[in-house]
């Protein structure tokens, strides 16, 4: 059955027992860089480097682990297909590419969300596409929601399972945001958390009925 845990959250970035001490200034505000899965067990290092971001101190972040019973290049060719994220987030109505392939970093998608969410669309980024390595990123760069300057990272590699030393796959997702005006930290986290997680067990299901 997959498992998902939460390693790392924080509301703030003085908080992260892991952050580093290293800050430098950005339009007069300081931002610090935060590694968000150092100190994890069977993280291998460029999961660590793809997981370090820059938080400001109007931002919060979170990261959340999926274990899932199935090979990392089958959850990998689900999570890859930035085109169609509904293949797994079931928040997603629709998508369309507005700018490129899908394939090619800076390819732009429209995600209409489903009704009762406090959302109505999103244009989302393409960060990352790291088909040897397993790594995607995107940011938000737009639409009617409250994640503003929202931007993800997701990695998927090969772990042992506890005891049995079965192979399976490990998807690991981190994400900066910013904070809503009236919303503190903790609330953000939350919401945003929440979304993730359900993401990620969807993910897992879709991706071991393939196995």
């Amino acid at each position: 059955m997959p498992t998902s845990l939460q390693f790392e959250r924080s509301s703030s970035a003085a908080e992260a027992a892991n952050a580093t001490t290293s800050f430098y200034p950005y339009h007069h505000k300081q931002l610090q860089k935060v590694s968000l899965t150092r100190g994890m067990a069977d993280v291998p290092d460029h999961v660590e480097i793809f997981h370090t971001h820059a938080v400001g101190p109007s931002q919060c972040f979170s990261v959340v682990v999926q274990d899932v019973d199935a090979s990392d290049s089958t959850v990998w060719s689900i999570l890859s297909r930035f085109e169609h994220p509904q293949a797994y987030k079931h928040f997603v109505r629709s998508c369309h590419l507005a700018v490129g392939d899908g394939r090619e970093v800076g390819s732009v998608r429209e995600v209409q969300v489903v009704s009762g969410l406090p959302a109505a669309f999103s244009l989302e980024r393409l960060e990352i596409m790291d088909e040897d390595r397993h790594v995607i990123s995107f940011s938000v760069v737009g639409g009617d929601h409250r994640l503003q300057n929202y931007r993800s990272v997701t990695t998927v590699h090969e772990c042992l399972s506890p005891g049995g030393g079965k192979k399976r796959a490990r998807v690991v997702e981190s994400y900066v945001v910013d904070v809503p005006t009236g919303n503190d930290k903790e609330e953000t986290c939350s919401f945003a958390d929440t979304i993730v997680r359900c993401n990620l067990q969807s993910l897992a299901k879709v991706a071991e009925k393939l196995s």
